[in-house]
């Protein structure tokens, strides 16, 4: 791992690959770090032939924090007042061309999943000259009135621990929303996902930063329109058993991009199991490979 002054920024990345292959950036959603791509889908899309990228987002794991901002108000964010907001979708979209930048990579596949698949669109929609492709993974369009995540999955989003428990209590919470927004055909045990959080606290724990990405994903609202826009070759993926971000948004997303591709996962959740690592990687190669 490495890091580079990006959009004005310091990101930590990480490359695997050989440069003379298609670049394929990876961007992660709220609150998770680089390191949470599994193992074996990094190796898998090597083999398939991609030179991949990923890298912290802004405010988590080793890139920069904006602490000096403080905790925002959601509340007021989405009511339209935006002074507690630090930065938006499209900063952190910026970041990702200006790692492209910074790397000297012309142009690139980029896959994002749930947050990262709002950036990836904003991306798309705004700098699709500096893309090959964009694929968003378990993500939305943000339109209003459809379906919402369970009540479990809800509650996970916004739970916070216990401050008596410390890091125990972190971490213990992290591995129940794992468990919550996980994919029911494939069930990680307690022991694989209290490693996954223990793993995430230790490197960096940042939950103002969180709220701060959240803050950016409530003032982004719906990308309806910014999604009409998208020009190049799309392809949303989506897990039939989404608990935190239903289907019906990842339909929804492809419907309001034209000529866009629809993969749905079954057994999926909000989640990379293990499981549905070689399908997500054949699906992927062979939506960039049919570009070729």
């Amino acid at each position: 791992m490495s890091h580079v002054v990006a959009n004005g920024i310091r990101l930590e990345y990480a490359e695997q690959g050989n440069r003379s292959d298609p670049a394929l950036v990876l961007i992660r959603g709220l609150g998770t770090q680089m390191i949470d791509w599994p193992a074996a889908f990094l190796d898998g899309l090597v083999a398939a032939g991609f030179y991949v990228i990923y890298f912290d987002n802004r405010d988590v794991g080793l890139s920069q924090h904006f602490d000096e901002f403080g905790k925002p108000d959601l509340a007021k964010i989405a009511a339209g007042d935006d002074r507690t907001l630090a930065y938006g979708l499209q900063d952190m979209a910026n970041d990702v061309v200006g790692l492209l930048d910074a790397l000297q990579i012309a142009k690139a596949h980029v896959l994002g999943i749930s947050m990262g698949g709002m950036i990836v669109q904003v991306l798309a929609a705004t700098h699709g000259e500096r893309l090959l492709s964009m694929i968003s993974v378990m993500s939305s369009s943000g339109r209003r009135g459809l379906p919402g995540p369970t009540a479990a999955a809800q509650q996970s989003l916004y739970a916070t621990p216990d401050p008596a428990g410390g890091a125990d209590a972190a971490i213990a919470l992290t591995a129940e929303g794992l468990q919550i927004c996980g994919s029911p055909a494939y069930p990680e045990t307690l022991e694989t996902r209290l490693a996954i959080a223990r793993r995430r606290f230790e490197r960096s724990h940042n939950p103002d930063g969180v709220s701060r990405q959240m803050a950016a994903v409530v003032a982004c609202g719906e990308r309806v329109e910014l999604l009409g826009r998208i020009t190049m070759p799309s392809l949303v993926m989506h897990g039939a058993d989404d608990p935190l971000i239903p289907l019906a948004a990842g339909e929804d997303t492809a419907k309001c991009i034209k000529g866009c591709e629809l993969q749905v996962i079954a057994g999926m959740g909000h989640n990379i199991p293990a499981g549905v690592v070689p399908e997500l990687v054949t699906k992927i190669a062979a939506f960039c490979g049919s570009l070729e």
